[in-house]
């Protein structure tokens, strides 16, 4: 009997495949090199320019530099927020850990006398939520973003400014 030839498909010989995967190797080793490159580049350059900052004075630096930040301050919300969802015939609950974070001390103090009013439009939105859509992390995320929102509106009309930067769960139980 004689044999039976298989036709050989194009690129499908060991040595078109290992040069192939040298060639990726090399790609990747490239690509590497550029991105150290690139680091050791702006860590030089942000390096030379806080050098030349400190040789300049200190009054070209506070000239030149941003405004900076101011620290952010945090306002814990006790006790947790837990309303109740009528699920498919069945009872469930959300229990919420709520912080506030502003950046300015004396509003934050000022916005202590308007917690329980807070304290009602959180209870308000979390309760008028659907459980389903709770469960997931785009549902978790649009219902802090609505928090912040109800929030800022609130401090908005008692004060005059916005006051929370976020609104943060610090705790989020779903049962």
């Amino acid at each position: 009997m004689a044999k039976r030839q298989v036709p050989k498909v194009p690129g499908s010989d060991s040595a078109g495949s290992k040069s192939r995967w040298k060639l990726i190797i090399v790609m990747v080793i490239a690509l590497l090199a550029v991105i150290a490159a690139s680091v050791a580049a702006t860590w030089f350059f942000l390096a030379n320019k806080t050098v030349a900052e400190q040789a300049a004075g200190s009054e070209h630096a506070t000239e030149v530099a941003a405004p900076v930040r101011q620290v952010a301050i945090y306002q814990v919300l006790t006790p947790a927020f837990v309303v109740n969802f009528k699920q498919d015939g069945r009872q469930r609950y959300l229990q919420v850990s709520v912080a506030l974070m502003g950046r300015d001390q004396v509003a934050m103090d000022a916005l202590k006398e308007h917690l329980p009013l807070l304290r009602n439009r959180l209870v308000m939105l979390f309760s008028s939520q659907d459980f389903a859509t709770l469960m997931t992390p785009v549902g978790k995320e649009m219902l802090r973003q609505q928090a912040t929102a109800g929030i800022q509106e609130q401090a908005q009309k008692a004060l005059g400014k916005p006051v929370v930067e976020q609104v943060l769960f610090t705790n989020f139980v779903l049962q």
